[in-house]
């Protein structure tokens, strides 16, 4: 049976087919379609973690209990899931244990650019890469009898081309794989120093075979064409590197690590110039180095962004490709922008009017860093806002006491910001901490966390209360504010500024566009009361726009919820709700 799907349908379609029992995530473009598929499938368990640390560690549990396991996460996830990752490379598995990296070239929803292919060499384990939807399903598959067969984790990496792209996939039946058995191995499985001395040896040795096993697997192949220009390449750049020079001869790797030498080697004797095509960093250039190979690599092709095959054509003919000659006017920009209504803006609104010092985080409201709201300092990663906010005020007490404040959203404080809020407790820092608790996890696409009450199969459960929470590490004042309450709000956030000892505000409100809610009367601009002071801009609502006369502004309708928050800020009575039709 043939189907359309996408990458990361393919990867779920796959861990289906393989006979996947258990799979676990934390959400994270490009990677977050991937269990939700999963999820649809019957006689699996998908669910949600609170990280992606968690999400290997649940998995790694169901592997030593004898089923086929996946974690999934986007890049930068896997810093966070880096540390049962590196000692899962000793222990091994039971069950067949997969994870998958997917990686953001473009940075088009990621806060770096970062090359996951070198876990899997600093891991010592095998890693996977499909250039296709189609490859996505069989290398999933695959990865699972390689994780078995070699007692070893496998990494499969995508790109967000591969994960977003759709294209043609033959699929077939659901293996029966039952559980295996579970054995008590303290040698294996309890990794003490002595314990784990013993198994590095086991790694090195099984990185020998893997190295074999490249080279006759099969998932290394040679497609013969003109030999004067040979080229390696994997991934999506394989399907860039085949348009653009459809008649070389090609060395299409998907098991990258650790790669074919013998194949290799043989390939580079029998072309006549070398070229390696990859994204982003000279991974498998610096190992075909390393054989004495000459090759062309990243002083031709770019190791900063995507490639295409324009680039790939620039770099290497120095030409426009066939598509850059089929492009016309560019499209205009279209930034992301906080939804109209949503409760985040008044926040913002409300730090910016009292000048404070914000160390913001992941997530929708990162957005409040840009114009008109500009109310945001930094953003590092997952939980740095919290952390940032006492180191600030640590250093320089007298400038920043009663300036920091911390924010950070509910699916990010449970990520990563509850401990280093217990660190604040711990070492005596004064810091103000806001959480922008709107019971979703919104910037991936509104999936489900320990704060929502709802599981990923939407099944109701135990909803975290982030105020408790809070009280039980210590912090000795919680207050919950009404995120479109401006005024109550800015004078209870200025009030907690000016405190002696930590505090933590939790706004509380639903994403209005998980919701779908409408709050209250769509609102208008009284033009004869306007005087085009542009005060109502300064909230950063897109259902605000210039008028007519491109001065007054003017409120769309169908983009209006009703939430109130520019006329509480026009001074002048001039927004108004709509009455009588009007």
């Amino acid at each position: 049976m043939k189907m359309i799907l996408s990458g990361n349908e393919a990867v779920a379609r796959g861990f289906y087919e393989a006979g996947g029992k258990f799979a676990s995530a934390y959400p994270g473009t490009p990677s977050t379609e991937v269990l939700e598929n999963i999820a649809k499938y019957e006689g699996v368990i998908a669910q949600w973690a609170p990280n992606e640390k968690v999400a290997v560690e649940v998995a790694v549990g169901a592997s030593l209990g004898g089923a086929r396991a996946l974690a999934a996460m986007k890049h930068v996830g896997l810093n966070v899931a880096a540390d049962p990752l590196f000692s899962l490379s000793y222990m091994g598995v039971n069950g067949g244990m997969v994870i998958l990296t997917a990686d953001d070239p473009g940075m088009h929803s990621s806060q770096n650019e970062q090359d996951n292919r070198w876990y899997a060499r600093a891991a010592k384990i095998p890693l996977l890469e499909p250039s296709d939807s189609q490859e996505a399903r069989d290398l999933t598959i695959q990865a699972f009898e390689i994780s078995e067969s070699f007692d070893t984790p496998v990494l499969l990496r995508t790109t967000t081309r591969i994960s977003h792209s759709k294209s043609v996939v033959t699929v077939g039946e659901r293996l029966d794989v039952p559980l295996k058995p579970y054995r008590k191995e303290l040698l294996k499985n309890v990794l003490l120093p002595s314990t784990g001395r013993l198994r590095h040896p086991f790694v090195e040795n099984r990185l020998k075979k893997l190295r074999a096993f490249s080279t006759v697997s099969g998932l290394n192949w040679v497609d013969w064409g003109d030999r004067s220009l040979g080229i390696v390449t994997s991934g999506v750049a394989y399907q860039y590197a085949r348009e653009v020079f459809p008649h070389a001869s090609y060395l299409k790797l998907s098991l990258t690590y650790p790669l074919p030498e013998k194949l290799i080697r043989d390939f580079a004797e029998r072309v006549g110039k070398l070229v390696v095509i990859e994204e982003l960093d000279d991974f498998l250039e610096l190992h075909i180095r390393a054989l004495g190979v000459t090759v062309t690599g990243k002083e031709k092709i770019p190791a900063i962004g995507e490639l295409n095959p324009d680039v790939v054509s620039r770099a290497l003919l120095n030409r426009e490709g066939a598509s850059a000659e089929l492009q016309g006017e560019p499209l205009p920009a279209r930034p992301p922008v906080l939804c109209p209504g949503c409760s985040h803006r008044g926040v913002f609104w409300a730090l910016k009017k009292l000048r404070a010092t914000v160390t913001g985080d992941i997530g929708c409201y990162t957005l409040a860093a840009l114009p008109p709201l500009e109310s945001m300092d930094s953003c590092l990663n997952m939980g740095a806002s919290v952390g940032m906010a006492e180191g600030m005020v640590k250093v320089n007490p007298e400038k920043f006491q009663k300036r920091v404040v911390g924010i950070i959203g509910d699916s990010t404080f449970i990520h990563s910001g509850i401990t280093p809020l217990i660190d604040m407790v711990y070492n005596k820092g004064i810091t103000t901490v806001i959480i922008l608790d709107n019971r979703i996890t919104a910037m991936t696409g509104h999936q489900e966390n320990p704060a929502s009450g709802v599981t990923l199969r939407g099944e109701p459960t135990h909803r975290l209360d982030l105020q408790k929470l809070c009280e039980a590490v210590g912090i000795p004042r919680v207050r919950k504010i009404d995120p479109y309450s401006l005024k109550e709000m800015t004078e209870v956030i200025r009030e907690e500024m000016r405190t002696e000892e930590p505090s933590v505000l939790i706004a509380e409100a639903p994403c209005v566009l998980h919701e779908r809610s409408q709050l209250g009367p769509v609102y208008y601009v009284d033009q004869e009361k306007c005087v085009a002071c542009d005060l109502c801009y300064k909230i950063g609502c897109p259902a605000i726009t210039p008028g007519p006369d491109g001065k007054k502004p003017v409120i769309d309708p169908l983009l209006c919820i009703g939430c109130d928050q520019c006329a509480q800020v026009c001074q002048l009575g001039a927004i108004l709700p709509q009455e009588n039709g009007k």
